[in-house]
């Protein structure tokens, strides 16, 4: 997003802070600068300079439209079910860096396995790019909130891994170029 947006909230809402994950809430009437509308969340700025992420749910208090995601196939086999979760964890983001999880190679497995009583057991590795990141469990969340909502899931287990840390050499070409590195 080039252009910043000043928005004054419509009603309270539930936020978390940035860089450390706390939850508190912002009122209605309060001045916010959209800073980031990436994926299915908001990062704002507010008028006390804190950094702020607003999830896509609560769009309408920005006067914003929340984004509705769908899955691209409907088919719910474990290889299909593995495809939709690649492609939604495309949808999620680090509120400070504008590229996502999948670009900027925090995932390191996603493994869709058919469980005996139906729909498909997904297991996800990934990482953080720094140990202690207070936004980890949100991202984390995130990931977790998005598969569970895919067809054909029936139970998701996110971990999180240190090892191997993240490095930068684990981005895609993509995510590179649009954070100026490449």
């Amino acid at each position: 997003m080039a252009d910043r947006e000043v928005v004054f909230l419509t009603r309270d809402v539930n936020i978390v802070t940035i860089p450390d994950g706390n939850h508190g809430t912002l009122n209605q009437g309060e001045e916010v600068t959209i800073h980031q509308a990436l994926g299915n969340n908001y990062t704002v700025i507010t008028q006390y300079g804190h950094m702020v992420r607003i999830a896509g749910s609560d769009a309408d208090a920005l006067g914003k439209e929340a984004h509705q995601l769908h899955t691209l196939v409907e088919e719910t086999d474990s290889q299909a079910v593995e495809k939709n979760c690649w492609e939604v964890m495309k949808t999620v983001y680090d509120p400070e860096i504008p590229v996502n999880i999948v670009d900027l190679g925090l995932v390191y497995l996603c493994k869709a396995k058919p469980n005996p009583e139906g729909g498909n057991d997904v297991h996800i590795q990934m990482t953080l790019t720094a140990p202690g990141c207070g936004m980890g469990p949100v991202i984390q969340g995130d990931v977790e909130k998005s598969i569970r909502a895919l067809p054909g899931v029936r139970s998701v287990d996110v971990e999180v891994v240190l090892d191997p840390p993240w490095s930068r050499e684990m981005m895609s070409e993509v995510a590179q170029v649009q954070l100026g590195l490449f």
